[in-house]
């Protein structure tokens, strides 16, 4: 694109102090231009001392100033410099009587080229003003007459205001007949006798200088008559017939008429032809018509007729609409030209009268016009062929008598190589999206030709985003980063040419992506505003983030009258403890150098509801039902929910003040019902949803007169504390509920269902005994209320019995019928009503258990009873003991007490199921088989006849059930099963139960894997139903012969610490499998289901096992691989505490087989103890290394009954003693800690757990009757287990 022809420099015009001029760089010499003067009229002050009028102008070279006063040269008093460079003159009149100087200034300002001048400007000088000293005789009229006081106020200083009073400064009273008129004068349209008085004055107002000033008093005498004659209307004002009105068009027509006559006209006005404008107005009475803003189309004949009962009289005013000069289109324009061109100057303006218009040159009139350069064509100057010499300062001056208007037109006529007037090299910098001008200002003369380039590229840059403007400046929209580079502007022309260079970087935007957010704050809390931006980096420095409230900055707390409640870091603002001058839009603003971004938010403060006003009563039917009425406070931007009336009374509780009613928040007024003899006084108060606002201004006293009392007492009981009296009590009424002295109560009784009559008694108190009644008989009651005053209402029935007796009778035909082994049926029939002697309470029913049908011999007289509320004839009984024999009675029972026992009944309970199998292990796991080892049931609930094993095989993939088997295992004192026909490298889920010829018992669940031919011969570990806290160091072979398996993970010190709803299992991992992962497993035996943990590093010592239910049995293994198969590493069964009860273990401790469980631990302890012993005196380390048929592995474990229920698991491992230690290596426990050390190179590892039940079994240990594990720990050491390879084999000390 290229920008090419005459450069248009646009005349800046200014209101009527403001000059036109040229937009020329000073460094070019130029016409001076007047750039502001003083507007006239100056209006000067009687106590101004110093006038100034202004008069500034540009130039070069700069302009010197002349001023002259009535068209002759004026000597400036005083001219006041204020720039080296460029001189301002301002005329200063300084005199202390500036009237002198009264007149009309016209400045010059003059340079080598040409003369600029101002309009004329009229210095008015106000003197102060005063009415004439004179006196005037009185003025003598007879009644009915009309009468005229001149006032002929001074001038002055606009703006001037006139009144009428007396000397005392009272107002004469203005109407119809008297008023005052434009003029001033005070018009009477006829006198009446009242008229007469000595001190009618006018006095002129001038607020501008604070004056006010009186004419002398005017005295009127009106001599009566007795009767005034009536008088036909005229027109004091204006005289004559018809008038001439000229108003200049936009300002206020005032059209007058004061009529004289008796009686008193009246004034109309219509205009002829035409209704009356819409913005007509009428004053004083209607006799002046104003109309506002005067329209061409308002001219016209206006009538006012003034009529009264003897006839009218009309005026006729021609309204002229004028206007001053004004110009039609715009003023002149000044103009640059080349030489030889034709210049027109074109002086368009209008009027009425139509104006004069005057051509001058430099303030001289042109009064010869070369005709072969220039001529007037009515109002256009037009100059031929320019040449330099016609460069000058041109006026246009058009006039009426209304107004002129001047305009100075400057020609420049010249030829000028390209000036470029923006600075070379200038940096700009613009936003991504955003748009950006680089200034390339030429002055030449023709119009110079402008090109842009970038980056030394010889195109001319060109596009839809880039304009060029008109002043040869280029602007580029929504900029791209692409163009950021180096511009430049070249500008030529027939005189030369130049160029100027300008940089431009477009930088990332200012762009906030985190906005405040709207927010309801209650009043005393602190509210955040987030503002959070992003923005171009290399503009760091300058970002900011700047916080408004309705548009003012919000002081800060590091800044000056912050009031330390407002704080901002990093995009957020905090209003500490705010109040409801902290409502309001909030603005935050994040600004660059280059851009801002901004966003805004309103917080609204909401607060408790004001105080209520204007508390009153009214009443509304009587004293005593009043209407309480109130104007809501402020809800502080949260609805009123309700109002609360509060009351306050000063005889029974002065100073309290207790709640009297609610009423909806809507609702401004409350109906009271109030009691009698009390003195009150009322309060309200509003309730929002942030809380309750202040209480209002109590009321006045308002006392209510006594009166009989309005209810009676309530929540009458009726009760029998003994057998043959009745106890009668009630709620008194409260002191402010009495409505005046003397208050007692009438109670009133009678037999209910018999003939009786009501008998009463009056008491004071709140409670009356009635004595010598029938046992447990119907009686109705009823209590009165009165006090002085009168009674209160009926009172309502209420009926109650006397007093109660224990039951006399017991329940007869008394029958079971046995359900199943722990719940029957009992039925009866009830005693006679007549023998419970009361409100039937329900029934006991007692069961004695004799003794158990396993132990017939034993006598057990275990006793249990259960109460069964209510009217009823059977019930049911649970939680009775299996297989036993019970003896039954049932009694009848009443708040008195229970009644005699019926007769005995015996029956037997059958037989049940057992309870769950509290011990299951599945060992010597091989291709096809697994062993099993359990514990027979703990209650047998009958005569155990076997055991059901069920086996299902499963998908480990999907862990779905794939085949489902079962056994029905019917030898009932066996404890272990070798379960066959598996499949090779499986995994099983094994479910076992006893049974008797009830049924089969709860099942108890265990998991196993049998051997593949790539696994390890690893058995399956043992369980024991214990807290347990192991310490034991447990190490795994490399290799095991014929297999190929990497080395697995090591741990030490295993132990488990049990909660009532947690457990935490322990263990120290080595040095180089510090990294390696293992998971928990943990299962509920009641349920089965198994649940893993996810991946464990063993490098961090523990896992909590959470979600535990209180004294429930869990299995927990360790696992190497997050699948539940025979590759675990450890395994345990603990049972979780009972909150508040010892640990299990006590309950435990009371059967057998724990007992002797205990028993031979302790044996063997005692055993290893003295082995240790001897081969420690002995000296040097113990030897650890067994035969060579016991290389498969080493066993040792350590037994401790827990006696505290909460152990510190760590303090506790510190202060054991160390058993032994056995060592094939240098890797040994940490010393001192209670474990033992079991290192072998051909150890599997879980062979240290799950093996222990099995070789006990197989080499002769048993399980005993009641389910404890006792194992021959010495007399099988040397059995044929021995031999066997695959086999584990014990060690014992």
């Amino acid at each position: 694109m290229r920008l090419s022809g005459t450069l248009q420099f646009v005349l800046l015009l200014a209101s009527i102090t403001r000059a036109t001029g040229l937009s020329i760089p000073l460094e070019v010499e130029q016409l001076p231009t007047i750039v502001t003067h003083t507007s006239g009229p100056i209006i000067a002050l009687p106590f101004d001392h110093t006038v100034k009028i202004k008069c500034e102008a540009r130039g070069n070279p700069p302009p010197e100033y002349r001023w002259t006063k009535d068209d002759e040269d004026f000597v400036i008093p005083h001219v006041s410099t204020q720039n080296a460079n460029i001189t301002f003159g301002t005329l200063v009149l300084h005199s202390k009587n500036l009237a002198q100087h009264q007149g009309k200034y016209r400045c010059y300002a003059s340079n080598k080229l040409g003369t600029a001048m101002t309009k004329e400007i009229e210095l008015i000088v106000s003197r102060i003003p005063k009415f004439p000293k004179e006196k005037s005789p009185p003025i003598v009229v007879n009644e009915g007459e009309p009468i005229t006081l001149h006032c002929n106020p001074p001038e002055g200083v606009a703006p001037r205001q006139l009144y009428w009073m007396s000397i005392g400064l009272q107002h004469i009273e203005q109407d119809e007949r008297v008023s005052m008129g434009i003029d001033g004068n005070l018009y009477f349209s006829n006198a009446l006798q009242n008229d007469s008085r000595q001190d009618y004055c006018c006095y002129a107002a001038f607020p501008r200088i604070r004056t006010i000033v009186q004419k002398t008093a005017m005295a009127v005498v009106v001599e009566s008559s007795e009767a005034p004659p009536v008088r036909k209307p005229s027109l004091l004002l204006p005289s004559g017939v018809q008038t001439e009105k000229v108003v200049l068009n936009g300002e206020t027509l005032r059209l007058e008429c004061i009529p004289e006559g008796y009686p008193t006209p009246s004034v109309s006005w219509i205009k002829m032809g035409d209704e009356l404008p819409s913005r007509t107005k009428f004053d004083n009475y209607g006799k002046l018509l104003i109309i506002s803003a005067v329209q061409k189309k308002d001219e016209g004949k206006y009538i006012c007729t003034a009529k009264n009962s003897v006839g009218k009289s009309d005026h006729y005013i021609d309204v002229i609409v004028e206007e001053p000069p004004m110009w039609l289109t715009a003023p002149p324009q000044s103009q640059l030209t080349v030489i030889g061109t034709d210049v027109h100057i074109k002086c368009s303006v209008g009027g009425k009268p139509l104006p004069q218009i005057t051509w001058m040159r430099n303030g001289e009139l042109l009064t010869d016009y070369p005709k072969d350069n220039r001529e007037v064509l009515d109002d256009i100057l037009v100059i031929h062929k320019a040449r330099p010499e016609d460069s000058a300062v041109y006026q246009c001056d058009a006039s009426n008598r209304h107004g002129s208007l001047l305009a100075n037109i400057n020609i420049m006529v010249m030829n000028m190589a390209p000036l470029i007037l923006t600075r070379d090299e200038q940096e700009y910098a613009v936003v991504q999206g955003g748009e950006i001008i680089m200034n390339c200002s030429v002055f030449g003369s023709p119009a110079p030709n402008i090109d842009w380039t970038k980056d030394d590229i010889p195109e001319t840059i060109d596009g839809e985003r880039f304009v060029y403007l008109q002043d040869g400046s280029l602007q580029i929209k929504n900029a791209e980063k692409d163009d950021s580079g180096k511009y430049v502007c070249e500008s030529s022309n027939t005189e030369g040419w130049s160029a100027i260079t300008a940089v431009l970087d477009v930088k990332d935007p200012t762009r906030i992506v985190n906005p405040p957010q709207d927010a309801q704050i209650i009043s005393g809390t602190t509210a955040q505003l987030t503002c959070l931006a992003e923005y171009d980096k290399s503009l760091r420095e300058s970002f900011q983030v700047v916080w408004m409230k309705d548009e003012q900055k919000i002081p800060l707390l590091f800044e000056k009258d912050s009031r330390f409640r407002y704080f901002a870091d990093n995009g957020i603002l905090l209003i500490m403890n705010v109040n409801l001058e902290d409502q309001g839009i909030y603005t935050c603003i994040a600004s660059t150098s280059v851009d801002e971004d901004n966003a805004t938010a309103v917080i609204t403060i909401l607060d408790v509801p004001d105080v209520p006003t204007k508390v009153g009563i009214s009443e509304l039917n009587s004293w005593r039902n009043i209407t309480l009425s109130w104007t809501p406070g402020s809800d502080h931007n949260s609805s009123v929910i309700e109002f609360v009336v509060e009351y306050e009374e000063s005889q029974w509780e002065p100073g309290r003040w207790k709640e009297l009613k609610k009423v909806p928040g809507n609702q401004a007024t409350a109906e009271l019902a109030l009691y009698g003899h009390l003195n009150y006084q009322f309060r309200v108060y509003a309730v929002n949803a942030v809380g309750p606002g202040p209480p209002s201004a109590p009321t006045e006293r308002y006392k209510t007169p006594p009166a009989a009392p309005d209810k009676n007492p309530e929540n009458i009981k009726i009760q029998g504390h003994l057998p043959h009296q009745m106890d009668i009590s009630w709620e008194p009424l409260l002191p402010t509920e009495q409505n005046g002295p003397g208050l007692e109560y009438k109670v009133s009784y009678r037999r209910l269902g018999v003939e009786d009559v009501w008998k009463g008694q009056l008491v004071k108190r709140h409670s009356f005994v009635i004595r010598n009644t029938s046992t447990f008989v119907p009686y109705e009651v009823k209590i009165q209320s009165r006090n002085s005053h009168g009674w209160g209402p009926e009172p309502k029935v209420v009926s109650g019995y006397s007093g109660e007796d224990v039951p006399t009778a017991a329940p007869r035909d008394i029958a079971v019928e046995v359900f199943n082994a722990t719940t029957l049926k009992v039925s009866w029939t009830p005693p006679p009503a007549a023998t419970v002697r009361g409100h039937l309470g329900g029934y006991d029913v007692h069961c004695l258990r004799k003794y158990s049908l396993l132990n017939p011999n034993k006598t057990l007289d275990e006793r249990n009873s259960m109460s069964f509320p209510g009217k009823r004839n059977h019930a049911i009984v649970t939680g009775l003991k299996p297989f036993s024999e019970y003896r039954l009675t049932v009694n009848v029972f009443n708040k008195k007490g229970n009644g005699p026992n019926s007769d005995l009944v015996t029956f037997k309970t059958p037989e049940g199921v057992p309870e769950q199998v509290p011990i299951l292990t599945a060992s010597n796991a091989k291709k096809d088989s697994v062993l099993l080892v359990w514990g027979p049931p703990l209650q047998t609930n009958g005569i155990l006849t076997g055991y059901l094993l069920q086996y299902q095989l499963i998908n480990e993939s999907t862990l779905e059930v794939v085949n489902s088997q079962e056994i029905n295992i019917t030898v009932a004192d066996i404890t272990q099963w070798q379960l066959q026909g598996l499949q090779e490298g499986s995994l099983y889920h094994l479910h076992l139960s006893g049974c008797t010829r009830a049924g089969c018992g709860p099942t108890t669940t265990q998991e196993s894997s049998t051997i593949g031919q790539a696994q390890d011969l690893s058995p399956t570990p043992a369980v024991a139903l214990v807290q347990s806290s192991h310490n034991c160091s447990l190490t795994f072979p490399t290799s095991v012969p014929g297999f190929s398996i990497h080395p697995p993970l090591a741990l030490l010190n295993i132990s488990s610490y049990v909660s009532d709803t947690f457990a935490q299992i322990s263990w120290t991992a080595r040095e180089k499998q510090q990294d390696s992962q293992l998971y928990v497993a943990y299962m509920n035996n009641r349920d089965g289901n198994w649940r893993i943990s996810e991946a464990v590093n063993a490098s961090q010592s523990f896992h909590i096992i959470e979600g535990l239910k209180p004294g429930a049995v869990y299995t927990i293994r360790l696992l190497t691989k997050r699948l539940l198969d025979n590759a675990s590493i450890f395994e345990d069964v603990i049972q979780t505490r009972v909150e508040g009860v010892e640990g299990q273990q006590s309950n435990f401790s009371n059967q057998g087989w724990f007992i002797g469980t205990m028993c031979a631990v302790a044996l063997l302890t005692l055993i290893a103890l003295i082995a240790c012993f001897v081969r420690r005196n002995k000296g040097g380390k113990y030897a650890g290394t067994p035969p060579p048929q016991r290389q498969d592995m080493f066993f040792m474990e350590k037994v401790k009954e827990k006696e505290d229920l909460n152990p510190d698991v760590e303090s506790q491992g510190m202060n054991d003693d160390t058993f032994c230690e056995y060592s094939d290596s240098e890797e040994k426990p940490l010393k001192g800690s209670s474990l033992c050390s079991l290192h072998g190179d051909h150890t599997v590892g879980d062979s240290v757990s799950r093996d222990s039940l099995v070789d006990y079994t197989e080499g002769g240990g048993e399980f005993d009757e009641d389910g404890s594990f006792i194992g021959e720990y010495s007399g099988h050491k040397h059995r044929d287990s021995l031999s066997e390879p695959n086999g584990p084999s014990v060690v014992s000390a």
